[in-house]
């Protein structure tokens, strides 16, 4: 007796198969989407900042509508490091000038001493003394002083006192201009 093999049987198998395999691709392919989702969300909820600044006050280096990519892991900040920090339950952004132990003196003319040192840089308005700090004044240790770069119209360390290293989440490393957004 000749072996005869069914067609029809044959291809229906096929099918399983490749639905199998299909399933299969998807399944493969949602666990990869999910995955990189993941991966996203760790980076930019512990790694990375992300804020779309608004307001004038750090007017001309950071401008209204930009968007700020700032490092949460660093807890060291320079002289003229730009941090996002909270203050009085809301994100602000601001230029760090002294840190602990630092001594701020501002003029009633308008000229910024750090540790006896007149600053003069790209900020083109000047600095004058706030209400609620007496001056010289020694930052405490754990803290920094910022102020924002709009001087003139700005509410900064010089009328809050010196910011907590606890309250300032992130450095700012890069920004985006917005431009006709």
């Amino acid at each position: 007796m000749r072996n005869s093999r069914n067609p029809a049987a044959a291809d229906v198998i096929k099918q399983r198969i490749l639905q199998i395999d299909s399933r299969r691709g998807y399944a493969a392919l949602a666990l990869r989407v999910l995955l990189i989702a993941l991966v996203l969300f760790l980076v930019f909820s512990q790694i990375f900042l992300l804020m779309r600044y608004q307001g004038e006050e750090m007017f001309p280096a950071v401008k209204d509508g930009d968007l700020l990519i700032a490092f949460r892991l660093t807890r060291e900040y320079q002289k003229n490091d730009i941090v996002i920090y909270s203050s009085e339950g809301k994100r602000c952004v601001g230029r760090v000038i002294a840190g602990e132990n630092d001594v701020v003196e501002i003029s009633e003319q308008g000229v910024l001493y750090v540790n006896g040192t007149a600053q003069y840089g790209e900020i083109m308005y000047p600095t004058y003394p706030g209400e609620n700090i007496t001056y010289p004044y020694r930052v405490p240790g754990g803290h920094v002083f910022i102020l924002k770069d709009y001087r003139t119209q700005a509410d900064d360390s010089r009328n809050t006192g010196s910011v907590p290293l606890k309250d300032v989440k992130a450095k700012v490393i890069t920004l985006l201009r917005r431009r006709g957004l």
